[in-house]
């Protein structure tokens, strides 16, 4: 009996795990996007309404929060390889930036909703995520990679490391009037973090583009993350109308403001060139490619730059008196509002569906952008 009782431990232990184990095995180290996409539209329904949109969205992007910490948090401890694994591939790993953008981005909903503490909180958790990413990943690419060049895993996910730098520089710059009597550390700290997210955006624009032109682009490598092309030049926008929108007489926002505005407009105006190319893009891969447009974590990395582009719009064109912004701004958030509800219906009916069924299992390919 004694045998048979540690057969049956083996066989136990050997057993597949269940499917919310493997849920947390295989998270996506981006799938906190879905906390962004939904803390932006959150925030554009608040500013434009309606009011109860706002509320519902606020409520969903926090209790997702709540429930991809807890997930990560286990998979931290139970899944390490698999974390290690993701911090070891190029093309995932800038996924992490997610953590630190979600934080800010409820945070600052937050903000708006009247708990400034809670804003700060989840500023400060950020801001140390950011720290540890912003020097770790850099340093795991450079010390530890196992290819002589990483090119081939450069993809649009890298620009999360600009949006995650962006939001640092918005949280900061929304907490001055909470606390202005830190506004001598609250502004220069969001127009230092604006300023090295404006170079960063550049630097890895520069590599965006030089894989496009040197490796081989199949559907496969073509991924919703390039979405972020946009969606970085976008939240840097917001960042810079926020920082305008500081008292003039703070001593880094009278430095910098007319760099600011000028290149947020260069921005803007860049980040909306992005769009028809981007659809364009798309239009090959799903049509003329024939790739399966089907549930993938990284859909979020597309609503993602629809609000923000909606958010940073009306925030900048508010701060520099372009009147235009505002119906431009109106339009784009309900673009993104129908991409989300799409994205979120995928996702449902992809959760529904029975685990082993016949095409149950997400395509290789998109995970691996």
């Amino acid at each position: 009996m004694a045998a048979d009782a540690d057969a049956g431990v083996a066989v136990g232990q050997t057993r597949a795990p269940g499917r919310a184990a493997t849920a947390i095995r295989d998270l996506h180290p981006g799938y906190f996007a879905f906390v962004m996409a939904t803390g932006i539209i959150s925030i554009g329904t608040f500013l434009l309404g309606p009011s109860w949109l706002s509320r519902a969205l606020l409520v969903v992007a926090s209790a997702g929060l709540v429930v991809l910490s807890v997930a990560l948090v286990i998979r931290l401890v139970r899944f390490r390889p698999s974390v290690a694994a993701d911090v070891h591939a190029p093309e995932r790993v800038f996924g992490f930036f997610t953590i630190t953008a979600g934080l800010d981005v409820l945070g600052v909903r937050l903000s708006y909703a009247g708990h400034p503490v809670a804003a700060a909180i989840l500023a400060g958790l950020a801001a140390a995520v950011w720290l540890v990413l912003t020097y770790g990943v850099p340093a795991s690419l450079l010390l530890t990679r196992t290819h002589d060049s990483v090119l081939g895993g450069v993809n649009g996910s890298w620009l999360l490391w600009v949006v995650s730098t962006q939001s640092l520089a918005v949280a900061a710059a929304v907490l001055v009037p909470v606390w202005p009597s830190q506004s001598g550390l609250l502004a220069p700290l969001a127009t230092a973090l604006w300023c090295v997210g404006l170079v960063l955006y550049l630097l890895l624009v520069s590599l965006i583009l030089l894989r496009w032109l040197t490796v081989a682009m199949t559907p496969q490598a073509l991924g919703p993350p390039y979405w972020i092309l946009m969606g970085a030049t976008a939240i840097t926008v917001l960042a810079g109308a926020k920082i305008l929108g500081l008292p003039g007489t703070l001593p880094a926002v009278r430095a910098t403001a007319g760099f600011v505005e000028g290149f947020s407009y260069a921005l803007w105006a860049f980040g909306t060139w992005w769009i028809p190319l981007l659809v364009v893009l798309g239009f090959w891969r799903h049509v003329r490619q024939h790739w399966p447009l089907t549930y993938e974590p990284t859909l979020w990395s597309v609503v993602f730059p629809l609000g923000m582009y909606s958010v940073a719009t009306l925030s900048f064109g508010k701060a520099a008196g372009l009147a235009f912004m505002e119906p431009l701004s109106r339009f784009m958030l309900w673009v993104a509002v129908v991409a989300w509800v799409m994205v979120a219906a995928a996702f449902l009916a992809r959760l529904v569906r029975r685990p082993g069924g016949r095409g149950s299992a997400p395509p290789a390919a998109p995970a691996a952008t």
